[in-house]
């Protein structure tokens, strides 16, 4: 679990990220989805509704609005096997050139940590930013698979990337 759980350490309404040294592993990325206001409003409905995870291949449930304090679980499934994710969202931005939202891992979880999708202006292009913090989870059996995970990890955020920018309106 990330050490304090009232406050987002990929801190999704900064523009700039300082991650602090917790001994997770850092990691972000941007890449732009589209330009204009079609592809933004498109963006940030599909981002709070957890599309994001669903076009990825994950499940969402409930898969309602993104809205802090919410424990949904989101399912994985890779290899036709279903992995359970539990986590909690620890804080949502929504402003008029930044919509995004942070979730930290909760027990039962595969690893440990944070992830944050976000959604942003730059002039009129339409940004999607993801930042996550990660390290081994705290159960034995997920400990020991952790190499493997670090791959499925770089297969989802790649996923990510491509869920939103390949549908988004152009």
């Amino acid at each position: 679990m990330v050490p304090d759980p009232g406050m987002s350490l990929t801190r999704p309404a900064d523009r700039q990220w300082r991650a602090p040294s917790t001994g997770f592993r850092r990691w972000e990325k941007s890449a732009e989805l589209g330009r204009g206001d079609d592809v933004w409003r498109w963006a940030v409905r599909e981002l709070l509704q957890w599309g994001i995870k669903t076009r990825s291949g994950f499940t969402v449930t409930p898969g309602e609005r993104v809205a802090a304090g919410d424990r949904p679980i989101i399912m994985a499934h890779p290899f036709g096997l279903s992995v359970r994710e539990p986590v909690e969202v620890v804080e949502v931005v929504e402003t008029s050139d930044r919509v995004g939202f942070a979730y930290r891992t909760l027990p039962g979880h595969p690893i440990s940590g944070e992830e944050a999708f976000i959604v942003h202006r730059e002039g009129d292009a339409v940004v999607l930013t993801v930042r996550s913090l990660t390290r081994a989870g705290s159960q034995r059996g997920w400990r020991a698979a952790y190499p493997a995970l670090l791959v499925a990890q770089q297969v989802a955020r790649r996923r990510y990337f491509r869920a939103l920018r390949l549908r988004a309106p152009r």
